[in-house]
C-alpha cells in the first residue's frame, strides 16, 4: 500500500511540474499549487512513517511552499473579489 501511495503522491507534482514546464499550467495558478502540496503532504507523511529524514526535509518544505503560494492566491482572489463589490 505505501508504494502505491507515493506514487500517486509523486505523480501529482510531476504531473504540477511537467505540466508548467509544458506551459499548459501557471506556476502560481491554483491547480498546480493544490497538485503540488497535495502530492509533497502525502510524500511527506510516508517519509515520517519511513523515517527518512532528507525525503521529508524536501518534501515537507515542498509543501510549506505550496501551502504559502495557495494561501497568497486565495488571499489575492478575495481581496480582488471584495474590491469589485460596490
Amino acid at each position: 500500500m505505501g508504494q502505491a501511495v507515493q506514487i500517486v503522491g509523486s505523480l501529482a507534482v510531476l504531473v504540477a511540474f511537467a505540466a508548467a514546464q509544458r506551459g499548459w499550467l501557471n506556476q502560481k495558478s491554483t491547480v498546480y499549487l493544490v497538485l503540488n502540496l497535495l502530492g509533497s503532504s502525502v510524500l511527506s507523511v510516508e517519509a515520517v512513517i519511513e523515517q527518512q529524514w532528507g525525503f521529508l526535509l524536501l518534501e515537507g518544505v515542498w509543501a510549506i511552499v505550496s501551502a504559502a503560494g495557495l494561501a497568497a492566491l486565495l488571499r489575492g482572489s478575495r481581496t480582488r473579489s471584495s474590491s469589485h463589490q460596490p
